[in-house]
């Protein structure tokens, strides 16, 4: 077997290096555009019946889509409308982030007289779809529901800092960190 030359060998490394470098470089680019986010929402509620508490973080690429979350979940009451219908109090184990949604419509009660409002991703916010899993139910997800996470209230005309909302449950004043 032929050897390589020290100019062809060096070039190869010269090569090899200049790409690993590019890689690396473009990895931590797009990282720097991901938004990391936490959150503890004790009392998400306000639609006819039930309440979930909520906790957990991740990080979101508004422009990109990509999302990558979970945390925990419980059902607090019963839920018995929307997509957590049939989560009995006690119930709930975990949550997980299916995909990151642009925007989506939302209510926190289930009152005629409260404005529809329209949360949107963006560095502040995480709209996400999410699967809801309960004990016994394995690696199926039990339920799957819209929520959103920000760092400000999306509410202004419901009391209090709205800022966890899930669907069809409600909001929640929430303890949450966004940094990008």
């Amino acid at each position: 077997m032929p050897s390589l030359s020290f100019l062809t060998r060096a070039l190869i490394g010269v090569v090899v290096a200049s790409s690993s470098v590019l890689l690396i470089g473009a990895s931590a680019a797009s990282a720097a555009d991901n938004t990391g986010f936490g959150f503890n929402a004790r009392d998400v509620a306000g639609a006819a019946t039930g309440s979930v508490t909520l906790t957990g973080g991740g990080a979101f690429d508004p422009t990109s889509g990509f999302v990558h979350a979970g945390g925990g979940f419980r059902c607090t009451t019963d839920v018995n409308q929307g997509p957590l219908t049939g989560c009995l109090a006690g119930e709930g184990v975990r949550w997980d982030a299916e995909s990151l949604l642009p925007s989506t419509g939302f209510k926190c009660t289930s009152s005629a007289s409260e404005a529809p409002k329209t949360a949107t991703t963006n560095e502040h916010t995480a709209v996400l779809l999410a699967d809801f899993y309960r004990a016994g139910d394995g690696n199926d997800e039990s339920f799957t529901a819209r929520m959103f996470v920000s760092d400000h209230d999306l509410a202004p005309d419901v009391p209090g800092v709205q800022n966890v909302w899930v669907q069809n449950v409600g909001c929640a004043t929430a303890i949450t960190h966004l940094s990008s």
